[in-house]
């Protein structure tokens, strides 16, 4: 089962998909579309989930490009198709190739497609809140205006991610996220327990893109922790299960 936007959908020439966890080859706690290379699954089958993710996008396997994500700001652009051996270490691609699939993996991390349907210039990015606070979705922004696009006429779709009403985190971690900048304080509401609160990714996601001057903006309103159709790191956490699958969202220009 995939996932789509409204407004990316809307755009001709481009296809784009949020991959569920659902039909793959995968077994056990990676059951069944583990698109994840970095998981201790059997690497058959991660090969297997992503070609099946690649022809559904319409790409050979080998145009189905995604990076070594560290939870950094850095941007990829893709011009030539790139192995698994050569990936850039990176959390987000753009690119103005038709043909390039880009990729970027999540398990409650929110995985953000871009376009600027006027450039024809298409991004991905992986963005945690280390990556949304150390300036990702800037950074993926100023390498499609690098290939040509506006960030006028760009649009953004956020895709499944943990929500707030799954991210409980503690009074330290409000503390980080707001020192120099009180405002952020609005992307936390309290918590059951005492000195815990729960954290706002996809409003704070949004916020900064917003701030980045990105008008159209949708969300596909995904939890990623509560919808088991998804593959969850911190449901993984809670559950003591000693490894996960990755969830794979990716976006292509039309050859």
């Amino acid at each position: 089962m995939t996932f789509s936007s409204s407004l990316l959908s809307a755009v001709p020439g481009v296809r784009h998909a949020f991959f569920s966890r659902e039909g793959g080859v995968s077994n056990g706690i990676y059951e069944s579309l583990n698109g994840g290379i970095g998981s201790n699954d059997d690497p058959a089958h991660v090969t297997e989930n992503r070609r099946r993710m690649a022809e559904h996008l319409g790409v050979a396997p080998a145009q189905f490009l995604t990076v070594f994500q560290i939870h950094s700001p850095d941007v990829a652009v893709a011009t030539t198709p790139w192995n698994t051996e050569t990936r850039p270490r990176a959390d987000a691609i753009v690119t103005n190739v038709p043909g390039l699939a880009l990729g970027v993996t999540a398990a409650d991390c929110g995985p953000i497609l871009f376009i600027d349907p006027q450039a024809r210039v298409i991004g991905a990015a992986h963005s945690g809140w280390k990556g949304a606070i150390g300036g990702v979705l800037e950074n993926t922004i100023a390498a499609m205006e690098g290939l040509g696009a506006a960030r006028s006429g760009i649009i953004a779709a956020i895709g499944p991610l943990i929500r707030q009403q799954s991210y409980e985190v503690g009074a330290e971690f409000v503390a980080r996220f707001s020192e120099g900048a009180p405002d952020n304080a609005r992307f936390f509401v309290p918590s059951t327990r005492a000195d815990h609160a729960m954290f706002d990714l996809a409003g704070y996601i949004r916020f900064r893109l917003e701030r980045a001057g990105i008008l159209m903006i949708d969300d596909v309103g995904v939890d990623t922790y509560a919808d088991e159709r998804f593959f969850s790191y911190r449901r993984t956490t809670h559950r003591k299960e000693p490894d996960y699958g990755r969830n794979i969202h990716a976006i292509v220009l039309d050859g």
